[in-house]
């Protein structure tokens, strides 16, 4: 079984096209490391170049990943030491050496691609580097330029070859940008200032201060490695975040979908409310969390009436005063329904209270004016107008003029003037579609709880 195994990732990996591409990097390592020997170009001090070496081996065993397939480390800073120092052969060196902890391990082609590209890169950067401190200049200052440059090269041909090892495994570049760009970006102001001091230390105080570079480089790799860490985590919580609320709205659009079943008349209600409410909010000024929140609550505001006995709502005629109080209790109900939701506390209290009136004489708590929260009012707002100017079985629906003078007549009694002047102000402006819930905003609302349909059971039991 391990050795079918052994074949299968043979088989996967050894592509022509990743075969081509190892090879080819390769043969450029070794043509390279032969051209810059050829012109001259010594090894360095050999100890030093050994430590850096080491160093760089350790770095890389502190790796991140980028990506599911990408890896980064801080190999790169002893290989830039070394390149700056010394010159291109030993750059190659330390950058081939960062991946010796590597050998043997699937994926098999990882090795020979990663050891070529970062000598190939190691060498063009100490060519660079050896090019710029022969420019005249300060000694400060032309060491300063050669440590950024050969940085900036450096994390360039990583990109690079990134690229090419992306299209190779046919995945689109533009998706590995997004994750090297901060690195990139980040990476060059904070190595070429170490480096650039380090080199200077060496040169110019004494070779025993090498092995100094040994502490920050490794604490350079802890910062890294928590860094991403954190990021990674963030990542998680934000994408945690954002199933937590499309499952909010999928369990809300459920309990819809069980009520507008129920309620041929308030079928699509719940969904205007819904819009009307997020839109008051937006123009009250509200935050965005506070425009969803009252957009979902909007959305449940009567869901209580689930609870209540077969045939009230379901009746043709005008209810009768015990069974308009029987009505009423639905604000309550859904309370009920609503606080055995984790996390729906919130939207079980503003759901309670949307029935409440601002002079005090609404249900189920008599609250008054600021006692009421504040997204019940809005949702009292939206409710009332949406039942005006929608038909009922004992009365026809309101036009859209008639209903706003209503709402107009009712501020300071039972409706709170603010939240009126900000849906006066949305529905002067608008369609007349949108002022009778009937513009593609409402249709897409409601076809999105009918795609809850499969979901009724699970709300009807909460409701029991």
């Amino acid at each position: 079984m391990l050795l079918n195994s052994f074949l299968n990732q043979l088989r996967r990996e050894f592509e022509p096209a990743a075969i081509a591409y190892a090879g080819g990097l390769g043969l450029a390592a070794i043509f390279g490391a032969v051209g810059v020997v050829s012109t001259g170009f010594g090894f360095g001090t050999p100890w030093a170049v050994l430590l850096l070496a080491l160093v760089a081996a350790v770095a890389e065993r502190g790796q991140v990943h980028l990506t599911k397939t990408t890896v980064g480390s801080i190999s790169v800073l002893p290989t830039l030491f070394a390149a700056v120092l010394f010159g291109p052969v030993a750059g190659m060196v330390v950058g081939a050496a960062s991946m010796i902890g590597e050998i043997g391990q699937p994926p098999y082609l990882k090795w020979l691609t990663y050891t070529s590209s970062r000598a190939i890169g190691g060498g063009v950067t100490g060519l660079a580097a050896s090019y710029i401190v022969t420019l005249p200049s300060s000694h400060i200052v032309g060491i300063a330029v050669a440590t950024t440059s050969g940085a900036v090269i450096g994390e360039g041909l990583s990109v690079l070859f990134a690229a090419i090892a992306a299209r190779v495994r046919g995945r689109r570049f533009i998706d590995l940008a997004r994750k090297l760009a901060p690195i990139v970006a980040s990476s060059v102001p904070l190595y070429a200032p170490l480096v650039s001091l380090l080199v200077i230390a060496y040169r110019d105080l004494s070779p025993l201060t090498l092995p100094l570079f040994v502490v920050p480089a490794l604490a350079a790799e802890r910062l890294f490695v928590l860094y991403h860490d954190q990021m990674r985590l963030a990542d998680d919580l934000l994408g945690a975040n954002e199933r937590l609320e499309r499952a909010n709205l999928s369990f809300a659009t459920a309990l819809v979908a069980t009520l507008d079943a129920r309620d041929r008349y308030t079928a699509g209600h719940s969904a205007a409310v819904a819009i009307y409410s997020r839109d008051i909010a937006k123009r009250m000024g509200l935050s965005d969390p506070q425009q969803q929140l009252v957009h979902l609550c909007g959305l449940v505001h009567d869901i209580g009436k689930i609870g209540l006995p077969a045939g009230l709502l379901e009746k043709p005629g005008a209810l009768t005063l015990d069974e308009r109080r029987l009505m009423e209790t639905h604000s309550e109900i859904g309370e009920r329904i609503l606080t055995k939701v984790d996390d729906y506390a919130e939207i079980a209290a503003i759901v309670r209270h949307h029935h409440e009136r601002f002079d005090g004489n609404g249900y189920p708590d008599g609250l008054s004016h600021d006692e009421i929260p504040l997204l019940s009012r809005v949702i009292a707002v939206a409710d009332a107008y949406n039942a005006m100017t929608s038909d009922r079985p004992y009365r026809e629906a309101m036009p859209s003029r008639v209903a706003r003078l209503r709402l107009a007549q009712a501020v300071e009694t039972q409706f709170d003037t603010s939240v009126v002047a900000a849906f006066e102000a949305i529905l002067a402006g608008a369609t007349e579609e949108y002022r009778l819930g009937k513009s593609a905003d409402f249709v897409l609302e409601m076809l999105e709880h009918e795609q809850e349909d499969e979901a009724m059971p699970a709300a009807l039991a909460l409701a029991q």
